[in-house]
């Protein structure tokens, strides 16, 4: 088990890492992009990479405070799975109404995988290779399906 202080430097170090190996890639609107801080435009929908010492996850998250808004923000991304998974090239896991690590009510629609461990310096080609191509990938599509969202505020 590592200190906290070592687990924190290790976590820092793979975003960090990541982070390189996603930089030179332009965005779908051929602009720089801030590949871990993903910023979509719209409030309360955020596309999240996260890993730990179990598993890594990447996906879109909609955090509305409104239960029923958030189903409306869902339900928009659910008329457009087709569009999404042909983006991904694979198939994710949805989930309406679930809680996050703070018991905070939001829905989801991500691509896990697990075991995986973060603070193992190993496993972090199969992390980057499995975080570069869905996040890269989920911008193409919100590029695109982003509009779409614009009604709804």
């Amino acid at each position: 088990m590592y200190k906290k202080e070592q687990a924190s430097q290790l976590r820092q170090a793979f975003w960090t890492t990541l982070g390189q190996y996603i930089a030179p890639h332009p965005g779908a609107d051929g602009v720089k992009v801030n590949w871990l801080n993903y910023r979509t435009g719209q409030k309360h929908v955020y596309f999240r990479m996260q890993a730990d010492n179990r598993k890594a996850c990447v996906g879109i998250e909609l955090a509305h405070p409104d239960p029923e808004l958030q189903e409306l923000y869902y339900d928009q991304f659910r008329e457009l799975k087709g569009v999404l998974h042909d983006y991904l090239g694979e198939e994710w896991e949805w989930q309406l109404h679930t809680a996050d690590e703070n018991g905070k009510t939001i829905s989801r629609i991500y691509k896990e995988i697990a075991p995986a461990n973060v603070f193992n310096q190993d496993e972090w080609p199969r992390l980057i290779s499995f975080f570069k191509p869905r996040i890269i990938a989920l911008d193409e599509f919100w590029s695109n399906a982003r509009y779409s969202f614009d009604s709804l505020w």
